[in-house]
C-alpha cells in the first residue's frame, strides 16, 4: 500500500448527495482547498494542516485520515453505514407507522 492512501477509504456525500471515496490524502486535501471559505471552521483548519503535514511525511496518513473523517463528521459529510440504511429500510418495511 502506498503511504499516502488510506487503509479504508472515507465515503463522504458530495453536490447534490452523490457519494465519493476519498481514498488517500490527496483526495482529502483537495476537497479540503475546494471547501468553500464561507464554511471553513477550526475542524477544516486542522484537518487540512494533518493532510499537509502527511503529505510531508510529517505524520501518518492515518492520523490525517481521522482527522478528516471528524471533519466530514462535523459537517455532515460522513456516508450512512449500509447497515444503517438496511437497518431503516426493514424497519419501514414491518412497521406500518414508520414512513
Amino acid at each position: 500500500m502506498k503511504p499516502d492512501m488510506f487503509r479504508q477509504p472515507v465515503s463522504i456525500l458530495v453536490g447534490l448527495g452523490f457519494p465519493a471515496e476519498v481514498r488517500g490524502l490527496m483526495d482529502a486535501y483537495r476537497h479540503l482547498v475546494e471547501w468553500p471559505q464561507s464554511l471553513r471552521d477550526t475542524s477544516h483548519s486542522v484537518a487540512l494542516k494533518a493532510c499537509s503535514a502527511a503529505l510531508r511525511g510529517e505524520i501518518e496518513a492515518e492520523t490525517a485520515r481521522g482527522l478528516f473523517a471528524a471533519f466530514a463528521e462535523k459537517h455532515d459529510l460522513l456516508m450512512p453505514e449500509t447497515n444503517v440504511i438496511a437497518a431503516s429500510r426493514l424497519r419501514r418495511d414491518k412497521d406500518p407507522h414508520v414512513r
